[in-house]
């Protein structure tokens, strides 16, 4: 195995599809690329976009946006969010979920996650007690789905409003309903690695009017609002389109135009990539060095990325293991790095919020690892992946000078 090299690209994804660029060169040829630009009363692309989100998500309204990380924002902001707020979130997440509660003036406090990589229920209640914080920013983070009849129950004893960050479980569910049903409002990404692809771009689901009217209005509809292919009731925005300001981060029909013909492979995709991620994970099994993440019955994933620890490695053990597998051509992410790396970070790095002491969720990403699973591989791909990985992690733990100290005898035994 020892000359097993892989050759495929972690960042390259599959192509458009030729209905979407066909849709697109249509808005081009068009020359009406801003989602209010149409021939009189016609349903923009944007408009057509948030219908058909709407639809599939089972959600009342949605609003379309610049960007994931905008949707976060507005979310936020329509919710009743206020300079000084304190905004619970998840430990383990990416910087543009504490990055969005920091732009509009929130304070990010971090909650721990448990061994699965979920939010912990119980040091969620904790924090809502002692910081009398009244917002929840759940980070679905890398598609890892925590109880979420667990987790409402908590919050319907702490009175917390939830805003699902759904960037990761476009597609997945809970007991059989979507992600992003269980909140006040869902935010979604459509930038280039998540599950549907317009380069950047943001969804935000709601069913409750009120803040879907703010949405509209923060995303800058000026007073186009009707034009919105999801939108509560004119009646609705009569005072609110007057209370809330213009912040312009709306989806174009370019992109608009682009998404529309991916969001019906979009279930087809789900389980291609399930059947990745399966294949890579059951070959992560058989290294008894690696301890791969369990996944809850009632979770139905999205596989397009897959984490795991070698949880004996000491720091020079973790980045020995990385230089192994970038040598035989596996990318790996390590979220216990010292230092950010592209888009892999931790809280010790965000130093705008206030320093915060997580050993539980530190102790975590000391031997965390995260793999992007493109649909570009095949199933036997995934099965080289996860050999070579193996392999690696096997050499690396034959070193006993990379060992954490109290871990050594442990895995000597195994």
């Amino acid at each position: 195995m020892q000359d097993l090299i892989f050759r495929g690209s972690f960042t390259q994804q599959e192509p458009i599809p030729d209905t979407a660029i066909e849709a697109a060169s249509a808005v081009l040829r068009s020359g009406r690329l801003h989602r209010y630009n149409t021939d009189g009363d016609a349903l923009s692309e944007t408009a057509a976009l948030e219908q058909a989100y709407a639809t599939w998500q089972g959600a009342r309204f949605c609003l379309a946006t610049a960007s994931g990380g905008q949707a976060l924002q507005i979310a936020l902001r329509a919710a009743g969010v206020a300079v000084g707020d304190a905004v619970l979130t998840n430990a383990f997440t990416l910087a543009p979920v504490p990055g969005a509660i920091a732009a509009i003036g929130g304070k990010p406090v971090f909650v721990e996650i448990d061994k699965t990589l979920r939010l912990d229920i119980d040091d969620l209640a904790r924090k809502a007690r002692v910081t009398g914080a009244k917002w929840l920013l759940l980070s679905h983070m890398r598609g890892h789905i925590c109880d979420m009849d667990r987790l409402m129950a908590v919050v319907a004893e702490t009175g917390l409003t939830v805003i699902e960050d759904c960037a990761h479980t476009m597609g997945a569910r809970w007991d059989g309903v979507r992600s992003g049903s269980h909140g006040l409002a869902a935010c979604f990404s459509t930038q280039t690695y998540k599950h549907i692809n317009s380069g950047e771009g943001g969804l935000l689901t709601s069913d409750d009017p009120d803040l879907m009217a703010r949405a509209i209005m923060l995303s800058g509809s000026y007073m186009l609002y009707e034009r919105h292919g999801a939108a509560p009731p004119p009646e609705v925005f009569r005072e609110i389109r007057l209370q809330t300001p213009n912040t312009s981060a709306r989806m174009d029909n370019l992109r608009a135009a682009i998404l529309l013909p991916q969001l019906a492979d979009l279930d087809r995709n789900v389980a291609r990539w399930n059947a990745l991620y399966d294949a890579v994970e059951s070959g992560l099994r058989d290294s008894p060095a690696i301890q791969t993440i369990p996944r809850p019955a009632q979770e139905t994933k999205v596989g397009s990325s897959i984490q795991f620890r070698v949880p004996a490695l000491s720091p020079d053990g973790c980045r020995d293991f990385l230089t192994r597998t970038a040598a035989r051509g596996v990318e790996l992410k390590w979220f216990g790095a010292p230092e950010p790396h592209g888009f892999t970070s931790t809280h010790a790095s965000w130093t705008y919020v206030d320093r915060q002491t997580l050993p539980q969720s530190d102790e975590i990403f000391a031997t965390l690892f995260d793999m992007r699973l493109p649909l570009t591989f095949a199933v036997e791909d995934g099965e080289v992946i996860a050999r070579i990985i193996g392999d690696c992690a096997g050499e690396t733990i034959d070193r006993p000078d990379l060992f954490k100290p109290q871990e050594r005898g442990e895995n000597e035994s195994r």
